[in-house]
């Protein structure tokens, strides 16, 4: 199964949850992340997190969802569009849930305040990929209906 983590910039929210589903998964699984409109760089502090949790990140880069090297199966969107921030809508034949996250891209604030924001947005994307994955994954791929409602679930975890 391959998962979409889609947001607009691709460049902070994405690339955490890319790479911490990446670092988490089981074999046959495999995390992507690209951006309606990719700011075409991976924010630093993204990089610097998953560095000090110990996950890898080499090649980690902004992209675009129109240079996709295969169609995925689940489009997990992480925009926070209680905030404003239009999500994209991705229309091809694939299961979608949206888990929102606060942009901490956006954050102000001393460097300690940013660095916070970054931490949390990471920890909620963990938690909730932690959760996703300990369902029965290989009961859900054959229930559509069931996993959509296991993903929309753990979408609402704090």
């Amino acid at each position: 199964m391959n998962v979409l983590f889609l947001c607009t910039g691709n460049s902070c929210r994405s690339i955490l949850a890319e790479a911490t589903f990446n670092h988490l998964a089981p074999a046959g699984w495999r995390a992507l992340s690209a951006g309606s409109r990719p700011t075409g760089l991976v924010h630093p502090r993204s990089l610097a997190l998953l560095a000090r949790e110990g996950i890898a990140c080499d090649g980690a880069a902004s992209k675009s969802w129109d240079a996709l090297p295969l169609t995925p199966d689940i489009v997990i969107t992480v925009c926070a569009s209680a905030a404003g921030e239009t999500c994209p809508a991705y229309l091809g034949p694939v299961l979608r849930s949206h888990w929102g996250v606060d942009d901490p891209a956006h954050a102000t604030g001393s460097d300690a305040e940013i660095d916070a924001a970054f931490l949390r947005a990471y920890c909620t994307l963990r938690r909730r990929i932690e959760a996703f994955l300990a369902l029965p994954l290989t009961d859900l791929q054959g229930d559509r209906s069931r996993l959509q409602a296991e993903l929309d679930r753990v979408g609402a975890l704090t």
